[in-house]
Parts: structure tokens; C-alpha cells; sequence
């Protein structure tokens, strides 16, 4: 049977290609739930997937919603496991923050990237690192091109990438609506926190919406910000709501 022996070499081929693609499977369905079942069911596979790119934005221009993107971004990166590398373009990023959202100050190495270039070429080759917990970039445009080299790293590594999109100018901000290569997109933005039966500040609530996700739907939920273990919880009396939270958000 020359013909079989003859075609050994191109079935060994095959299956270690079949191989490979299995373990790229693997590392795509691992997920990290955020522990919230409200959100964690909008989610395929149950949580948010690692292995993959994700896009996070302040939902205004102001200080206030991109300070709570950056503690969103934070919280998930924080039940994670490793080093996390956070390439920024301003120094503005408050370290004692993040760490009130789980993210200890010890696993977080930062970049002072300057330009927005710099920060998705530091994105670029963290990701692809692969002993990573997770990569952030604060980026303000994202051409698909970029966000496909993104994904693609994150994909090779099973590493996470975060974009948290920032904009100097509110015109900018149309570039969040443009197509991109990411898994999920969601914005935050500050709600008012529940009041206290004592003088002081309650936990942060936020607005998160889901506007984006691969093989599932949008969904808004109205949460309790991080805890010191990175840790959302939705607000009392509360689920998501996509139709009546997106017509307050428009109005």
C-alpha cells in the first residue's frame, strides 16, 4: 500500500494543524465571569472572554465617566492572575484608584507611552507576550486594521486586551461608533449614589452598558462600582434594562 505510506507526512501534518487550532480553541473559551448573573448571562460562555480585545469608554467627555471606565477596566483586570501591563498616554491615571478596585499596585507596570502610536505598539507586543494577566491601552482612534492585530495577539497569547478609549475633544468621540475587530464594547458612566442614613459618600454607581458583543445582544445594567476585590454588584431592585436604559441615555 505505497499510497498510504506515501501520505503520512501530510496526515501528521494535519493533525498537528488540528492540534493547534484545538488549543487556540482552548484558550478562547476560557471567560471570567464578572459574578453578576444579569451580565454574565448576556455573555456567551458566561462571562467576559479571555483571549480577546475589548473596548471600554467613559460614556461622556468628562473626568468623572473616564475615571470609572478606568475602574471598570480595573475591576476585571484585578481577578485575573499575573502582571498587568497599563500603557498610558497622559499622566493622569491615579494608581490609589485602581487599587481600591482590587488592582494591588504591585502587579500593575506602567507605560508612559506619550503617543497614541507608542501606546498600540506597546498594546501590540504585550500582548503577544503571553506572561501577562492583562494588557490596558488608553487609545483615542482604533482603525480596524489595528484592531485586528490586536485581536490577533490576544488570541495567540490568551492574554486580555483593554482599550479604554479616550478623546481630547468630544468630536473625536465618533470614532467609538466605527466597526472594530473587538469582542465586546461597553460604556460607563456615573450615576447618582444611594443616599446613607449617615453623613458620607455611598458606593459609586454606574451605568455600564453592553453595545457591543460578538454572538450575543447589548444589554445596560445599573451596578455598584468595584470593590477591593474588583467586584461589581447590581443596584437593589435593579436588572438589565436595554429598551428603557438606552431611551434615558438618548434623551
Amino acid at each position: 500500500m505505497p499510497g498510504k505510506v506515501g501520505s503520512q507526512p501530510a496526515i501528521d501534518f494535519l493533525r498537528e494543524k488540528i492540534r493547534r487550532l484545538e488549543a487556540a480553541d482552548r484558550r478562547l473559551s476560557g471567560t471570567l465571569p464578572f459574578g453578576v448573573a444579569e451580565m454574565d448571562a448576556r455573555l456567551p460562555g458566561g462571562g467576559l472572554a479571555l483571549g480577546a480585545l475589548h473596548e471600554v469608554a467613559g460614556a461622556g467627555n468628562g473626568a468623572l465617566d473616564g475615571a470609572a471606565a478606568a475602574l471598570f477596566a480595573a475591576g476585571i483586570l484585578a481577578r485575573t492572575m499575573g502582571q498587568i501591563l497599563w500603557c498610558v498616554r497622559d499622566q493622569d491615571l491615579f494608581a490609589p484608584g485602581l487599587e481600591a478596585a482590587g488592582l494591588a499596585s504591585d502587579r500593575v507596570i506602567y507605560v508612559e507611552a506619550g503617543d497614541e502610536q507608542t501606546a498600540l505598539a506597546c498594546f501590540e507586543e504585550g500582548l503577544r507576550h503571553g506572561g501577562l494577566g492583562g494588557v490596558v491601552a488608553e487609545i483615542g482612534r482604533l482603525s480596524m486594521t489595528n484592531s485586528r492585530r490586536l485581536q490577533l495577539a490576544a488570541e495567540s497569547s490568551g492574554t486580555p486586551g483593554i482599550a479604554i478609549r479616550r478623546w481630547r475633544r468630544q468630536a473625536d468621540a465618533v470614532d467609538f461608533g466605527q466597526p472594530t475587530a473587538a469582542v465586546t464594547r461597553w460604556r460607563v458612566s456615573v450615576l447618582p449614589s444611594a443616599p446613607l442614613p449617615a453623613p458620607g459618600i455611598g458606593r459609586a454607581r454606574w451605568l455600564v452598558e453592553l453595545i457591543r458583543c460578538r454572538a450575543g445582544e447589548s444589554a445596560d445594567f445599573e451596578v455598584e462600582g468595584c470593590d477591593h476585590e474588583g467586584r461589581l454588584a447590581l443596584s437593589a431592585g435593579l436588572a438589565d434594562r436595554p429598551a428603557a436604559a438606552s431611551a434615558r441615555r438618548r434623551a
